[in-house]
């Protein structure tokens, strides 16, 4: 940054095209980091879990590389990650998605025991309503559509349908 201007260096041999591309990728990486600064993961995730009687993790941070997922739990290492896209989102769907990643530290699957838990969570269902309006795929029961990334790990997570993946082409 120079003053207010965010200031992206490219090689001079690249093409109208190609500046525009990097450029344009550049800022959106920016923007990204722009807004999760102001928000402490692991105070909110602190702050839900006794609020709603959950396990904390022992690590909560964000992601810039999940492309398919909103956010994903590793329960054995009590782990939670969360896409950096979800910084621009209102808060009370931050706050749905870190509460179904603590769910997870109890409650590995999508069980009844997994929905009971999520049910604390008051605008749930208001959550549910945005994630679908953006873009996200859901299954009968009215959870997302997760798999785990690698059956061997139990790890969960939200999966964005939009974008391809293995398990979703």
């Amino acid at each position: 940054m120079v003053g207010d201007v965010l200031v992206v260096a490219i090689p001079a041999t690249m093409t109208r095209a190609e500046e525009l591309h990097w450029v344009g990728l550049m800022k959106s990486k920016f923007e990204r980091r722009k807004a999760i600064a102001p928000i402490d993961l692991t105070s909110r995730a602190r702050r839900l879990s006794l609020l709603y009687d959950l396990p904390t993790p022992d690590s909560i941070r964000w992601v810039h590389n999940q492309r398919t997922r909103w956010g994903s739990c590793t329960p054995e290492n009590r782990t939670i990650r969360i896409s950096s896209r979800v910084a621009r989102f209102p808060d009370w769907v931050l706050d749905y998605l870190i509460v179904h990643e603590l769910a997870h530290l109890r409650e590995p699957g999508h069980g009844q025991a997994f929905r009971e838990l999520l049910d604390r969570y008051p605008r749930a269902e208001r959550a549910t309503g945005f994630l679908i309006a953006m873009g996200r795929e859901w299954n009968e029961n009215g959870l997302p559509v997760v798999e785990p990334q690698n059956p061997q790990r139990s790890q969960y997570e939200l999966r964005d349908p939009r974008r391809p993946t293995p398990l979703h082409r």
